[in-house]
């Protein structure tokens, strides 16, 4: 069934619910396996309360829902320039190569495997389009999204989240703010996406959106997807521009 042709509430299964689940996974945030559970109605409500302001969120996404959501796209849209790879090699978005390779001592490890995925995941953009919904307050963009294996190896860094899992985000400075009440607030960003978007603050559980720590990323907020399954990172997940994270067609659970 395609995204957007039927009402989705509690109880059906099917693509169109998977899709449905990461177009609001800023908003709490479940499993993308397509079965419309309570967590999946937490995820609507959560919506429907946030951005339609219901005072009475039904669960339900009915015509207003989904048009509410593609409004909710239109409003926060994704700047693909600023994640593009800066290597100068690649096309922006890596060459695709060393599929199922890994860095040394780091076999099975997704951090380190060092597949150049087709694109940044759409589950961290779609999280990421939440965060400017809560904050419209500040003024955010992307200072590093994709970084293939050639950048990498001139960095001489030793992980691969940014094979297309990982963004970092930075906010504007207003006039007069200085280091600490950056590192300030990018605290209480995090720890926004903690309650918002059910995202943990490092690399513990799986299937869950991470954040780099205060001590690792002080002055910027880096959301990763790199302990989710290999179910939730296949190809399909993955997008190089605007369309491609919009996109209606089914993404297959």
């Amino acid at each position: 069934m395609a995204y957007g042709d039927r009402v989705l509430q509690q109880g059906v299964r099917g693509d169109d619910v998977a899709e449905l689940q990461l177009r609001l996974a800023g908003f709490r945030g479940t499993l993308l396996d397509g079965d419309f559970g309570p967590g999946t109605a937490l995820q609507v409500k959560a919506f429907q309360r946030d951005v339609m302001r219901l005072s009475q969120p039904s669960g339900v996404v009915d015509r207003a829902t989904f048009q509410a959501i593609d409004a909710f796209a239109d409003r926060f849209p994704i700047d693909f320039r600023q994640l593009r790879c800066p290597c100068g090699v690649c096309d922006g978005f890596g060459q695709g190569r060393f599929k199922g390779l890994y860095m040394p001592g780091g076999k099975g490890l997704e951090q380190f495997h060092r597949y150049e995925y087709p694109g940044v995941h759409r589950l961290i953009l779609w999280a990421a389009r939440a965060l400017f919904a809560y904050r419209e307050d500040v003024k955010f963009l992307f200072s590093s999204g994709y970084r293939c294996a050639v950048e990498n190896e001139r960095k001489g860094r030793t992980t691969t989240n940014h094979h297309g899992k990982a963004v970092d985000i930075d906010t504007v400075l207003p006039p007069g703010m200085g280091k600490r009440e950056d590192m300030e607030r990018c605290n209480a960003i995090r720890g926004l996406l903690v309650e918002k978007a059910n995202a943990q603050i490092g690399w513990l559980a799986r299937n869950r959106k991470s954040l780099e720590p205060a001590d690792i990323a002080p002055t910027w907020v880096h959301y990763d997807v790199r302990e989710y399954e290999p179910a939730y990172l296949r190809d399909e997940f993955f997008c190089r521009d605007l369309a491609g994270l919009n996109r209606r067609l089914p993404i297959g659970v």
